[in-house]
């Protein structure tokens, strides 16, 4: 287990405040965040590029705060990867083991078996100048998978590669975690983070403002920033009373916009009210249904998204919803059409600010 306990750095105009984390053996954690929030900032103090002002760093008990690079078994890959480029592939690949001093028979098998398993086998005697983008990201993964380290620390892998080569890298990074490794994975987008990881943690300006699993993340964000950031694009300011007629809903009053209605038992709050883009039904006309919330308005926009269509609706607020091709075909779902809206009061969720 690598237990972070309330490490913070502080530079000029920067500070990482207070982060704590328990990562278990064999978890892959997501870091999330934009850029700048913190995240390189605390690999590197794990992999021990940098020191921690204050707080302390526990691998399976022992105390690695201070403890020098070479011996803390952590293997970070850059985004940048850092090969060296008088090296080829598979002397790259070699360098961690010839600093151990073992034989350069088998030297040679180790480094040539990482090659295989990461798939550039046959790349061995290139160098990185001539290596493509997915295939210079697996030579460096072999390169720090050869010292063995316990825990693999991976600094935005994805974010430089083509669709092809992220599709084809993540099913090597999920191979690699199902062989047992704890690996540590910063990145920004969290479709790659809950694609990949069984936990994921979102840090926001040097804070750690949630963790837990991708699911309970996504479906529970603790602020508008999670929210925004786990992908939900309907997020309104609102002020809530109880609903008169049903003591178990709340009233969500919009600021300039409609009345939404959610589960609960709150009132003389502000926050924010959120409704996931794909909880919400289509219809040209009004419908009976158990959907308790059910809005009119006119569609601005529709467009393609990474998971169909999604249309713009103007209800007194513009709400996002995802659809179906066939749905916008069969119910001719073009800007300048009036339409309705409806969504469960359970599926809509509340902030308090």
């Amino acid at each position: 287990m690598l237990y972070i306990d309330n490490i913070s750095v502080r530079f000029q105009s920067f500070a990482l405040e207070g982060i704590s984390l328990e990562i278990q053996q064999g978890d892959y954690l997501a870091l999330l965040g934009v850029s700048g929030a913190g995240k390189t900032i605390l690999l590197e103090i794990l992999a021990g590029l940098q020191k921690p002002d204050s707080g302390r760093i526990l691998l399976e008990g022992r105390d690695i705060t201070n403890e020098k690079i070479q011996k803390r078994g952590i293997g970070l890959v850059y985004q940048d990867l850092s090969l060296f480029p008088h090296l080829r592939v598979i002397d790259n690949i070699a360098y961690p083991l010839r600093r151990k001093g073992i034989h350069i028979r088998e030297i040679r098998e180790t480094a040539s078996g990482l090659a295989s398993r990461m798939g550039v086998g046959h790349l061995l005697t290139r160098f990185p100048e001539t290596l493509s983008g997915g295939e210079a990201q697996r030579v460096a993964l072999a390169r720090t998978l050869a010292s063995e380290p316990e825990i693999l620390l991976l600094d935005e892998p994805l974010s430089k590669l083509d669709v092809k080569l992220k599709s084809e890298l993540r099913a090597l990074l999920a191979q690699i975690h199902k062989s047992g490794k704890t690996i540590i994975h910063v990145t920004h987008d969290f479709m790659e983070a809950a694609t990949l990881a069984n936990r994921v943690a979102v840090i926001e300006n040097g804070r750690l403002v949630q963790h837990g699993t991708p699911d309970e993340v996504l479906r529970h964000p603790q602020n508008e920033f999670v929210a925004r950031f786990s992908g939900i694009k309907n997020i309104f300011p609102c002020s809530v009373s109880r609903s008169a007629d049903d003591p178990g809903l709340c009233i969500a009053k919009v600021s300039e916009g409609p009345s939404i209605f959610f589960l609960g038992e709150r009132e003389n709050l502000k926050g924010y009210v959120m409704v996931p883009q794909e909880d919400i039904i289509v219809s040209e006309h009004s419908v009976e249904t158990s959907a308790v919330n059910r809005l009119n308005g006119v569609i601005k926009e529709a467009y393609l998204s990474g998971y169909g269509m999604e249309i713009v609706v103007d209800a007194g607020v513009e709400f996002v919803v995802s659809v179906s091709k066939s749905s916008r075909e069969k119910l001719r779902l073009e800007p300048g059409k009036k339409v309705w809206l409806g969504f469960k009061a359970s599926a809509v969720r509340f902030i308090d600010n």
